[in-house]
């Protein structure tokens, strides 16, 4: 599963119209087999506690509407939504949106009765009223909610901060609506690990974020100087959950790779997106323009705003040589990803020898299925090593491998 996550209001002309036939076969080329679409439900605009100039996607104003600014035609927007919805599936593509459980706008309002809330935001979030799940009705309106979506076409939900709410719910929630549309995915955005089992395995979604685990490894070992060793950590922290991990590099919460908050180049991040797009056969999500090098240099601190007016992404226009390279390297990437889909893995750090060039503290080796052997260094300098495969890996690779990995880079081996 490859998911690309887009802001449609900032992608090519901001319409549902931009998701046609070029689009999606544009998508294919990256092996993409899902369509995260953030900002789609209506949100609230034009009031004293809106953020920015255009207002969070994530401060609802009536789960049964869609933005009209997304529309060609304002007044047949969920019909232009819906035909959007119907082009995604004739080219093969299934569609997500996000599902805000915990609060709403402080002005919502919608046909269905409303929702009861408390009066109050958590955090910062003052463009928002948390919903009260004391209210055993909002149980049946968040579940009519879903069945709503999930009748027009979508194929899944993107849910946001689930631990702020019941995990009693979320187990009413999710077998309710998977009773009715037994191929619905829910997607968990969840940060604490010591919770992971419980939104698997009790609430059954069938994607966490592994924001707290992979993502802040991965960054940690780029940009600070962390060592290799902790993606061995993390992977045998997860154990059998790690098939059920959402990988990523780029969200619209997280820095863009190619900002100065980051990696400063997309380059300099190609190690960990060989290790988070290729290690374990679990599913991949790439944020739209992250494949061309997109750095936010018109944002906020390094991310792409959700709350603004902005530069609109265009990655099917006219790109330079720079973002031609960085889309090559996605493409084959990917493509390979999927090629790999089922493969075993198989970690080789443990077997690696400093004679050999190894240096576990900046290098990362692993095996997927018995054929391809990917190498990751994350020094700033070219290396030469020597790759040790194991008899107990059941490789149909020669003991040694030789290879040079580019610096910050990774490299394959198959034979």
């Amino acid at each position: 599963m490859i998911i690309y996550q887009v802001l449609p209001r900032l992608f090519s002309k901001g319409r549902f119209s931009s998701f046609n036939k070029k689009t999606f076969d544009y998508l294919k080329s990256l092996s993409v087999t899902h369509i995260w679409f953030t900002g789609v439900i209506r949100h609230s605009m034009d009031a004293p506690y809106v953020k920015g100039n255009i207002g969070s996607p994530f401060s609802i104003s009536d789960y049964y509407d869609v933005n009209p600014y997304l529309a060609d035609d304002p007044d047949r927007r969920l019909d232009e939504f819906k035909a959007m919805i119907r082009r995604a599936h004739n080219n093969g593509l299934k569609v997500l949106i996000d599902f805000v459980p915990n609060h709403v706008s402080p002005d919502y309002q919608d046909s269905h009765g409303g929702i009861k809330t408390l009066g109050r935001c958590d955090y910062d979030w003052t463009d928002t009223d948390k919903i009260d799940y004391g209210c055993r009705e909002n149980w049946q309106k968040m579940l009519d909610i879903l069945r709503f979506w999930a009748s027009m076409g979508v194929d899944g939900f993107r849910c946001d901060m689930v631990e702020l709410v019941p995990l009693d719910f979320w187990q009413y929630l999710i077998s309710a609506a998977k009773a009715e549309f037994p191929d619905l995915l829910f997607i968990a955005e969840v940060y604490d690990m010591n919770k992971y089992s419980l939104f698997s395995y009790q609430a059954n979604f069938d994607l966490l974020y592994d924001k707290s685990g992979l993502y802040d490894t991965l960054r940690a070992v780029s940009c600070a100087g962390a060592s290799a060793r902790n993606i061995t950590t993390n992977w045998q922290r997860l154990g059998p959950l790690q098939s059920r991990m959402l990988n990523f590099l780029e969200n619209h919460d997280e820095q863009r790779i190619a900002s100065k908050r980051f990696a400063h180049h997309p380059e300099l991040a190609y190690a960990a997106l060989g290790v988070s797009a290729l290690f374990y056969p679990t599913a991949f999500m790439l944020y739209f323009g992250q494949e061309i090098g997109e750095d936010a240099a018109d944002g906020a601190a390094g991310r792409t705003s959700i709350f603004d007016a902005a530069r609109a992404i265009n990655p099917l226009g006219k790109l330079n040589p720079q973002q031609k390279a960085v889309l090559s390297k996605y493409r084959q990437t990917l493509a390979l990803k999927a090629e790999l889909e089922e493969s075993s893995n198989y970690d080789l750090c443990y077997c690696q020898s400093p004679e050999g060039g190894f240096d576990p503290n900046h290098h990362f080796a692993f095996l997927r299925g018995k054929d391809t052997l990917v190498v990751c260094n994350f020094k700033k300098s070219d290396v030469s090593l020597k790759i040790h495969i194991p008899s107990s890996a059941d490789s149909s690779l020669p003991e040694t491998v030789n290879l040079v990995v580019k610096a910050k880079d990774f490299t394959i081996y198959r034979k």
